[in-house]
């Protein structure tokens, strides 16, 4: 930790803070976080990913056990998705995984404590310029790595729980799994994308809000659909039924954050989740779904938010609480 007295008193620096900025390269651009997709009326605008290839049979990237490998972070929501996804089709010796470590700082995500296995990389970004050296956007999570070609496949979260799903069933342990049934995609995909802008985007659209009206204009939305949701909920055990799907992992990823983190730090206080008792009891159940839980990393999330967010919470303090518990009983899978 560093000091220095200003207006405010003396003011303490994580040293983590400080540590990226005396690395940063000037022959590279800097590093792109989502507080720089800001309109002019002080609204965040999520920029859309840049990588959007496809694994698929017959294409340019073919599905292969061990040719590629994710890169991802526990306190990501996007790419928590693709944990999820994968641990749950049973992919773990058939994809590769990396880790960034939870804090954000002016480079971008970091490898820490280790260096990234596949080429001894220490940050996220220099795994996009690897892949497209003239690369100008933004360093962000998920990667879908193709090692034979050495390059980015996709960094849009959703088409990469897609392609988990479907294109590496032959290399699957749980190949039965199917979490977007061909009888059910137009709607699983059309519920998925109806809480997508108020609810996904629509927490951090609260919280990097720079304008009063522009934190209104997201926040009333924001919970209206968290109305609408936690009815659907009241009446069937997931989004679209009685199995789990796409869906109800993306949606899970957000509400597992909000209390103990969009609550607070995004200003999106007007409820809590736990006071859902349809939408707390299907995080619940997502949560005690084998192999989820073992994805949710509390002190990662936590740690990632209150500590990044430099312009939202200055002296990085960490709250201690929520004691959020989701282990607690539920009768989703009676009562339904």
């Amino acid at each position: 930790m560093l000091a220095f007295v200003g207006g405010l008193g003396t003011v303490r620096l994580h040293s983590r803070r400080l540590s990226t900025v005396a690395a940063m390269d000037p022959t590279k651009p800097p590093h792109k976080s989502a507080l720089d997709d800001m309109t002019t009326k002080g609204a965040f605008a999520r920029k859309a990913s840049v990588f959007r290839s496809w694994v698929s049979k017959g294409g340019e990237f073919e599905p292969e056990g061990g040719r590629y490998h994710l890169y991802v972070g526990y306190a990501c929501p996007w790419a928590h998705r693709t944990i999820i996804t994968r641990q749950l089709k049973g992919l773990t010796d058939a994809i590769g995984i990396t880790f960034v470590d939870y804090f954000m700082g002016d480079m971008g995500w970091e490898f820490k404590p280790e260096p990234e296995p596949n080429y001894g990389l220490n940050k996220i970004r220099e795994l996009y310029f690897k892949a497209r050296e003239d690369y100008d956007g933004r360093f962000t999570i998920p990667v879908l790595w193709d090692k034979k070609t050495e390059t980015i496949v996709n960094n849009e979260s959703s088409e990469i729980i897609i392609m988990l799903n479907n294109e590496f069933n032959d290399f699957a342990k749980n190949p039965e799994r199917d979490f977007l049934p061909e009888s059910k995609r137009d709607a699983i995909l059309e519920v998925a994308q109806s809480f997508y802008e108020p609810v996904n985007n629509g927490v951090y659209k609260c919280g990097f809000a720079r304008t009063q009206e522009a934190y209104e204009q997201a926040f009333v939305p924001l919970f209206e659909k968290l109305d609408d949701l936690e009815e659907v909920l009241g009446k069937t055990r997931y989004l679209t039924g009685s199995e789990m799907t796409l869906a109800d992992i993306r949606l899970f990823t957000t509400l597992v954050r909000f209390d103990a983190v969009y609550l607070t730090h995004f200003k999106c206080n007007k409820k809590r989740i736990i006071d859902y008792p349809n939408l707390f009891g299907f995080v619940c159940d997502m949560y005690q779904t084998p192999g989820v839980k073992d994805t949710v990393n509390m002190e990662h999330i936590k740690k990632h938010y209150f500590m990044s967010h430099v312009s939202i919470n200055p002296f990085a303090i960490v709250p201690l609480g929520p004691d959020v518990n989701f282990e607690v009983e539920h009768d989703r899978a009676t009562r339904f």
